[in-house]
């Protein structure tokens, strides 16, 4: 198969060429067809997405990805990693052989004493799988075989920012694509009503921030940028008709608005007026399709009852993760949760409780939900944050009050379904939790997995821009073959 290139290569004249030899342009055209529906409830035209690849590269083992990314780094050590060398050795000093030359976050680069800290919760090995985690997650414990955990996982980032960033653009550097963009580019929509990329953040929690660039669209055309929903009555702003404003008068609008962005691309051949030519088609069409995707009303009790009693309470972590399996239902491709607050410079014994309240359930939940649908065969769910925690504690370690800091090194994230293997733990880390001992895998890595599972080869998912092939792995990544089914 040739080598998947940007648009503006695609073709023997460029982009701007091709556009004004057709006169009007495939968008143009688009919006014209999609004026001439009446807006009072004419069959709205079929719209194919538009995506870069016609196939994918090979059969795909998954439809589509929900990521519940945890923000702010969960520790490891407290969730999946049980180290028994830690509780013999709590209290001493981390070994200089360990450590060797990591680089130390501000937070804890003066402190002259790095004394280890074991777990204080209790750990157990749960199903055939023998998975260990800690008795924080009651509930997720209970899905381990169908879990495939991966304890190896490390980064350069050693910062938020940067590790989110990485995580989710394969660069530490604000301006590149994230990954729902370019698997937006590569694959496009399986719902031509609905975004490809939908961003679910969960309501009223702290930590640090999540700017828009992390489901940015980077270099790549605008209509790939994740569209984020707000919780509440209207997800997706003005999507509504205004007060005073009937179906007729919106109509005219939009008709007149159309011609306008006809005229300028039949002169231009913009390509960022094409993107917006098609943010309307695809706002026009979410007036219906929105509404009765987030509607949960239709939703049988035991189903609220299975994800938590915050399922009911819009943008709530249960909310999200019960609106993600109705957008994975309706072929939406990538579906975004983001859950703040596991920042645990202190205080973390009481934190992570309640950071784990909030997610145990309805984490578990999703998975089963999928699994009885039949849909968790062809859906990927990946559960993780942007790095792990020392094993040391951040200042003195205090009863129930320590602390860890940032740790790349080392950290723990799962995936289930969709093609990788359920009941596996992946990769090994010391006696120490400091590095990986056996199968490192780079988040390079984990991103060229998660697009091979959708059937993309990631060095063959380029765009160029400024003179150079882009990618989301850039240079790097390895497909993880151990873990695939």
């Amino acid at each position: 198969m040739p080598k998947c290139t940007g648009y503006q290569e695609s073709v023997g004249l460029g982009r701007r060429g091709f556009l004004q030899s057709l006169g009007m342009g495939v968008g143009a055209m688009a919006l014209a067809d999609l004026m001439a529906a009446d807006s009072a409830g004419a069959e709205l035209p079929s719209a194919k997405p538009a995506r870069l690849l016609s196939d994918p590269h090979f059969a795909p083992k998954a439809k589509r990805i929900i990521f519940l990314f945890q923000s702010g780094g969960p520790s490891q050590i407290d969730l999946f990693d049980y180290k028994s060398e830690l509780a013999a050795r709590h209290g001493s000093e981390l070994p200089a052989e360990v450590r060797g030359e990591q680089r130390l976050t501000a937070m804890s680069a003066n402190q002259s004493s790095f004394p280890l800290v074991a777990s204080p919760f209790e750990f157990q090995r749960h199903g055939e799988s023998g998975a260990w985690m800690s008795d924080l997650l009651p509930v997720t414990s209970l899905v381990a075989d169908d879990l495939c955990i991966v304890k190896s996982l490390h980064t350069e980032a050693i910062n938020h920012g940067p590790g989110v960033t990485m995580m989710q653009t394969g660069s530490q550097f604000p301006g590149r694509p994230s990954m729902g963009a370019w698997i937006d580019y590569g694959l496009g929509s399986g719902n031509a009503n609905l975004p490809a990329f939908v961003v679910l953040v969960t309501k009223d929690k702290g930590g640090q921030p999540l700017l828009s660039r992390l489901w940015g669209n980077g270099f790549l055309p605008a209509r790939h940028q994740g569209v984020r929903f707000r919780s509440g009555r209207d997800p997706v702003l003005y999507l509504r008709n205004p007060a005073g404003v009937d179906g007729e008068a919106r109509r005219l609008m939009l008709d007149r608005i159309g011609e306008l962005h006809r005229l300028q691309l039949e002169r231009t051949g913009d390509a960022a007026i094409e993107s917006r030519i098609e943010q309307y088609e695809l706002a026009y069409r979410m007036q219906m399709s929105i509404p009765e995707a987030t509607d949960t009303s239709d939703e049988p009790e035991h189903v609220f009852r299975e994800y938590g009693s915050d399922a009911r309470n819009p943008g709530s972590y249960a909310a999200n993760c019960l609106l993600a399996r109705r957008l994975a239902e309706r072929g939406v491709r990538f579906i975004q949760l983001y859950h703040q607050g596991w920042d645990h410079h202190g205080n973390l014994p009481q934190s992570i409780r309640k950071q784990c309240r909030e997610t145990d359930q309805a984490t578990a939940a999703l998975v089963n939900d999928l699994k009885r649908r039949g849909l968790l065969e062809d859906t990927l769910v990946v559960w993780g944050g942007e790095f792990g925690r020392t094993n040391y504690s951040q200042g003195k370690v205090a009863a129930g009050r320590f602390g860890r800091d940032h740790h790349p090194r080392c950290f723990t994230m799962w995936l289930a379904g969709g093609g990788v293997k359920p009941g596996i733990s992946y990769g090994e880390t010391d006696p120490f939790s400091y590095n990986v001992a056996a199968n490192p895998v780079h988040v390079h890595d984990l991103q060229a997995t998660i697009l091979h599972l959708l059937g993309i080869d990631h060095e063959r998912l380029t765009f160029r821009y400024q003179g150079r092939d882009f990618r989301l792995t850039d240079i790097h990544g390895h497909v993880v073959r151990d873990i695939l089914a």
